[in-house]
């Protein structure tokens, strides 16, 4: 009994974090200048992991202001709200609160390319610890739709986030205005891929199903084509 518990544990925690895993190993082969420390990577899941409990309490704050304002729940408009208003920004603000706390000052964040890695690293911290609510909370009905689409959806966010965060270390570096610019633009994009993305997901009706699954293409083609790009392109912030 207790070892059938057991291998039913690993199974679970098993689809809930392999999807992630993968994704993270398959970026830090993109990086092909200098390699970053695995404790640091590391920490940058912690990060991650710290970013998904803010968020909680976060999002529930949202949510009661919401409710205060008195939307009908069963409007679209309440979807959007709470899609863009509440989920993405406080998620994606809270990914970046804990990026940039971790890795900003440090002596390894010194290619462009590294903004991204450390990003998607705290991004998937944050989704894998995310996953195994769902994995454990619903089963793993769920583990194969998440593995496919929630996982290279933070992803995707984080490496758009990380493209700005990488430029802006470059700006600051060399004396040059602009930092603070670039880390809002990275979170804003982000938060606006998170925002459609949950609409979509949440509205629930053909047409929101049609233009979530365009999406899901052209979330894949961009977060593919951007990280080759910024592997190829990347340069020293010295």
């Amino acid at each position: 009994m207790f070892l059938a518990a057991n291998t039913v544990l690993l199974i679970y925690l098993a689809a809930a974090i392999v999807p992630a895993v993968i994704l993270m190993n398959y970026v830090y082969k993109q990086d092909k200048r200098d390699k970053e420390p695995i404790g640091l990577l590391g920490m940058c899941l912690l990060m991650g992991i710290c970013a998904a409990l803010l968020s909680i309490a976060g999002e529930g704050a949202g949510m009661y202001a919401l409710n205060l304002a008195q939307i009908d729940q069963t409007t679209p408009l309440y979807i959007m709200v709470l899609a863009f208003g509440v989920v993405a920004v406080v998620e994606e603000g809270a990914k970046l609160l804990f990026l940039y706390l971790k890795t900003w000052k440090s002596p390894y964040f010194d290619y462009k390319f590294d903004g991204i890695i450390y990003a998607v690293f705290v991004s998937l911290g944050f989704a894998a610890f995310e996953n195994i609510k769902y994995v454990f909370s619903y089963g793993l009905s769920v583990a194969l739709p998440r593995a496919v689409l929630a996982i290279p959806g933070h992803m995707t966010f984080a490496v758009v986030m990380g493209v700005f965060y990488g430029r802006a270390k470059y700006l600051e570096n060399h004396g040059k205005p602009g930092k603070w610019l670039y880390i809002f633009l990275g979170w804003f994009f982000a938060v606006l891929l998170h925002g459609f993305y949950d609409t979509c997901a949440m509205l629930g009706t053909a047409e929101s199903s049609l233009v979530f699954s365009v999406f899901i293409i052209f979330m894949y083609l961009l977060v593919f084509g951007l990280i080759k790009r910024e592997s190829n392109q990347d340069y020293k912030l010295n």
